[in-house]
């Protein structure tokens, strides 16, 4: 089951507020990603404008169906953050339920959740 990483290619910091900044963090950081991730055939990159999390850009989620949804902000658009996203990515993509152990979480990652989503399955179920 590929898990998939979304980017939001627009999210602004302090360094991008200008209109005439030539490219957002986001992008950036999706750059970035993407060229982790290259040889990486468990996770998929994709973009998408705007995740509404501004106050904590730049941001992502982590998904896989039938797994739980993570979602993260507030990264730099550095190589490290980068490698970090795909890291978890890739055992999210691992794992059964999509939780990965707080002790195998990379620490570009720790520190840059904003939250995580139930399955859509499991609360569909329940109604």
């Amino acid at each position: 089951m590929t898990t998939v990483i979304t980017v939001c290619d627009t999210c602004k910091s302090e360094t991008t507020l200008t209109p005439d900044a030539p490219e957002k963090d986001g992008a950036k950081l999706a750059t970035l990603i993407e060229a982790a991730n290259q040889e990486n055939s468990d996770v998929v990159v994709r973009r998408h404008s705007c995740l509404m999390g501004c106050s904590h850009g730049c941001n992502i989620a982590i998904q896989a169906p039938d797994k739980l949804t993570y979602v993260l902000g507030r990264f730099e658009p550095i190589e490290e953050a980068a490698k970090g996203i795909v890291e978890y990515a890739t055992l999210h993509s691992q794992s059964a339920l999509g939780q990965v152990p707080f002790k195998q979480w990379p620490q570009a990652i720790k520190g840059h959740f904003v939250s995580r989503i139930p399955t859509l399955t499991k609360a569909a179920d329940q109604e």
